[in-house]
């Protein structure tokens, strides 16, 4: 089957009516989705009461894709919070108990950086990794093309197998060794993760400027492009029970769109977002001249 989902559900303003709060937004977005990728995760472990109440608002057959912490994939810059690898990783698996007792965990989604490249070291953390994080599903997110150069790209899929990796699919700008290309291969048998970054090449590689989170996944999809991920995903579910697709193109606020065309293009059923319009307002009647 496939799932379609977006990143994050804050600033999702296409979901909601005018006002909505904070504290509402995950309910609502379980109206529309079926799966959500959690970014906040990445920048801080969330506390387990926090993810108890993120399972406990969605319904029951809902999934979460649960990035892995920056300090567990080599993008933390500055003082470390915890003070071991060990108890770093201790504290990352028990915030997700309560979305794994809750059923609710699909995967944990581990994203590397650019500089993460095919390299002997490298193998060998992401061996470790899998040790550390076992029995928890895993999927593994490149950035660096050397991973899928040559015949890199098979020793590559060879490899996650192997170890138990999920691999995460990318639709990503072509900007170079820090993208990587289209590889529409599973290597589990239960679960693949597409990820759709959008295509905009000139804001792929500002992730330091000052305004990188209004540029980088400003992008908008055709119908063209979702039609050739169509015929990606259809082959996709050959060979994994599920899909799960997130689209993460929403520094313009198209994710939410571009998700409904995939699902209307999957022939899935789609809710209509609300009307978000502001009501006119009624002037007052005119004040009588006095004077």
């Amino acid at each position: 089957m496939i799932h379609i989902g977006l990143t994050g559900w804050g600033d999702q303003e296409d979901l909601y009516p005018n006002r909505t709060k904070a504290k509402d937004k995950l309910s609502l977005y379980g109206q529309y989705f079926s799966t959500v990728e959690v970014d906040s995760s990445f920048y801080a472990v969330q506390p387990r009461d926090r993810m108890a109440r993120w399972a406990a608002e969605t319904p029951e057959s809902f999934a979460f894709i649960i990035k892995a912490y920056q300090g567990m994939t080599g993008h933390l810059r500055g003082k470390p919070y915890f003070t071991s690898t060990s108890e770093m990783y201790k504290a990352f698996r028990e915030s997700l108990e309560p979305v794994i007792e809750a059923g609710k965990m699909q995967a944990a989604l581990f994203q590397y950086p650019p500089w993460f490249e095919c390299n002997k070291d490298n193998v060998k953390e992401l061996r470790e990794v899998k040790l550390r994080m076992e029995g928890i599903p895993c999927a593994l997110e490149f950035r660096h093309r050397s991973w899928y150069e040559g015949d890199m790209r098979e020793r590559t899929l060879s490899f996650l197998k192997e170890q138990g990796w999920i691999h995460s699919v990318c639709d990503e700008p072509q900007a170079g060794l820090g993208s990587i290309p289209i590889v529409p291969q599973a290597t589990d048998s239960e679960m693949t993760l597409v990820r759709m970054h959008g295509r905009n090449v000139s804001g792929w590689h500002q992730n330091g400027a000052p305004n990188w989170r209004e540029t980088r996944y400003l992008y908008r999809y055709n119908k063209e492009e979702l039609l050739e991920w169509k015929g990606y995903l259809e082959q996709l579910q050959e060979q994994s029970k599920d899909v799960y697709v997130i689209f993460n193109n929403n520094s313009g606020g198209d994710a939410a769109a571009n998700a409904q065309m995939m699902m209307d293009l999957l022939d899935q059923p789609v809710k209509p977002f609300p009307d978000r319009t502001e009501p006119e307002k009624e002037e007052g009647p005119e004040q009588l001249e006095l004077f």
